[in-house]
């Protein structure tokens, strides 16, 4: 479990003021503030026609999303494929406490790994937090 900072606290109550959805798991990645809710909350927190997120990103000048929370290891593959979205890529793996991901070509590899490896370490860091296993993109 990640320590939650002062500004990740904002944004989750933010959220929860907002849709009356609680949710620990908040993080930010490729310049998109991402919301891991339970399940059965995802049309909530969205809310009618998107006006919650519309709210959100209106209130914080900034892109957000909600996504399903991944519940366990055999949900890791849509979690990661709905925190990158819309890049797409071929598998991931589990193999001896370490995620492996194949992108499938050069330009997906390029596009999840980032300039300066930015979303790369951002994705690391978010699966470290939520699976505490680490990530290698091949």
């Amino acid at each position: 479990m990640s320590i939650i900072n002062m500004q990740t606290m904002r944004y989750i109550n933010l959220l929860d003021r907002t849709s009356n959805v609680k949710t620990r798991k908040c993080f930010i990645y490729n310049n998109t503030i991402i919301f891991a809710v339970p399940k059965k909350l995802v049309s909530k927190a969205i809310g009618p026609d998107a006006l919650n997120v519309k709210r959100i990103q209106q209130n914080l000048g900034k892109r957000i999303r909600i996504i399903e929370e991944a519940e366990s290891l055999g949900d890791a593959k849509r979690f990661v494929e709905d925190i990158v979205s819309p890049i797409r890529f071929k598998s991931l793996e589990q193999r001896g406490g370490l995620f492996i991901l194949t992108a499938g070509g050069t330009q997906n590899k390029a596009a999840l790994i980032g300039r300066d490896k930015k979303r790369l370490e951002e994705l690391k860091q978010i699966l470290q937090d939520c699976f505490t296993i680490n990530l290698k993109i091949v």
